[in-house]
């Protein structure tokens, strides 16, 4: 089939390659010709798992092109994915749809012929009703359906491949077909094929994306509750995760959740909620945990160094809000490096993805380039995304200051070896086992 993806962010490069991938010609288009230029260079705009790998085969093959021309894009393609950013509206939580409507007055402009419009962006229930209206008389010349991505950052190629279901949401039902035919090589494989109404899907995604916000707000809440009461999260989340019926994914306690997805999504179901006058009670009561999620995790770090940060040295490792990314979206490191600079704190980070910008204004903080010249003369080293090379790290080999601490925030690292090692050691929902150094 010929595709035509709109937006070559996260959802729209990884789709748009990896529909190449199984046999179809995709065009993605982008206005920022720097990026497009980039593309067609070989060179991925976004930190991805093997993506780079995959541009270049199916663009080798002539079955990926990119273009800032979105009149040729749109004209020579019979399915066009919008797969644009709907971030939310600076101090509310209404989602900001303009990218989205700005792509159909533009479909509606270039198109000479029957088009299937698919949004792939996360979008409100009623979206596509909103898009039928801005087609106006000519809307009997496109189908409006709704395909919401399901894909994780780090592991998006996999999510593609093998998804646990592709969800569909149209109301014209002959177009079901047409869609089942693009997805084929991946019903093959098993993946199941759901179908619903328009607004269906689009709930779909967003309830999916709140229920998970809510499984790591609520073991985050329980890990608060061990660390007072001397129990051991991982034995919570285990005998919680055991039960088929909880599951074990998503239980994991750390900092607040990030990224592009959950706070956003979180906000912007609230806010759809609220357009039908339903009070999403739960959803809000977890968007405000993860704000607060942060004041607890610095006062801990006041409890470890002291209520005077002035001149202390603290190291992260890791400041993506997940590993295998180099999304920074909500990441919990946007917090508090800024909050532990202002306190007087000296900052170093290290991050495989390499060094981030937002940091660079920033005095006091200092970007270095790998776990020893990071690390060196710490007082207090913070794990904060879990990359695999940071999982074992021989602390005492690598850092000259004698009395330093390490702050887990992904409980990498086994207690009691740390103990052994006489490493001051603090994680999140465990019993504090630093008692023994008083």
């Amino acid at each position: 089939m010929k595709l035509c993806m709109i937006g070559t962010g996260y959802v729209g490069l990884v789709s748009g390659t990896c529909f190449a991938d199984i046999g179809n010609q995709v065009i993605c288009v982008d206005k920022d010709k720097n990026k497009i230029d980039k593309l067609n260079s070989g060179i991925s705009p976004i930190y991805e798992p093997g993506l780079d790998e995959l541009i270049k085969k199916n663009y080798s093959a002539k079955r990926l092109f990119f273009t800032s021309n979105i009149k040729n894009a749109i004209n020579l393609s019979d399915i066009i994915f919008i797969c644009v950013g709907t971030p939310t509206k600076k101090g509310s939580i209404k989602v900001d749809l303009s990218y989205v409507y700005k792509c159909t007055k533009e479909i509606l402009k270039y198109s000479k012929r029957k088009k299937i419009i698919v949004t792939k962006s996360t979008v409100p229930i009623g979206t596509g009703d909103e898009i039928e209206k801005l087609l106006g008389k000519k809307k009997k010349l496109f189908t409006v359906i709704s395909n919401p991505e399901f894909l994780r950052e780090g592991e998006a190629i996999r999510d593609f491949r093998y998804p646990d279901r592709i969800v569909i949401g149209s109301n014209e039902k002959k177009q079901f077909n047409i869609m089942k035919k693009l997805y084929t090589p991946l019903i093959n494989k098993g993946s199941k094929f759901f179908t619903t109404s328009r607004r269906g899907a689009e709930l779909i995604k967003y309830a999916s994306n709140a229920f998970l916000a809510t499984k790591i707000t609520f073991i985050n809440e329980l890990a608060n509750l061990c660390e007072k009461s001397g129990v051991n999260i991982e034995d919570i989340s285990l005998g919680m995760g055991s039960d088929n019926r909880i599951g074990s994914r998503f239980l994991r306690a750390g900092p607040a959740y990030g990224g592009s997805c959950f706070p956003k999504d979180t906000k912007g179901l609230v806010s759809a909620a609220e357009r039908y006058k339903i009070n999403l009670s739960v959803v809000k009561s977890v968007i405000k945990s993860n704000q607060e999620r942060f004041n607890l995790l610095t006062k801990r770090i006041h409890k470890i160094l002291g209520s005077n940060l002035k001149n202390k040295r603290i190291s992260f490792l890791g400041v993506t809000f997940k590993p295998n990314t180099d999304d920074m979206r909500d990441s919990s490191s946007l917090k508090m490096i800024p909050y532990l600079t202002k306190k007087g704190a000296i900052v170093t980070y290290y991050d495989p993805s390499g060094e981030k910008n937002v940091f660079k204004k920033i005095k006091n903080c200092f970007y270095k380039k790998d776990i020893k010249s990071n690390c060196l003369s710490s007082d207090l080293i913070i794990l904060l995304t879990e990359w695999d090379e940071f999982k074992s790290i021989n602390f005492k080999n690598i850092v000259k200051n004698k009395k330093f601490k390490v702050y887990d925030l992904r409980n990498l690292y086994n207690a009691e070896e740390m103990k052994k090692n006489k490493i001051r050691y603090y994680s999140v929902g465990r019993p504090d086992i630093n008692l023994f150094q008083k």
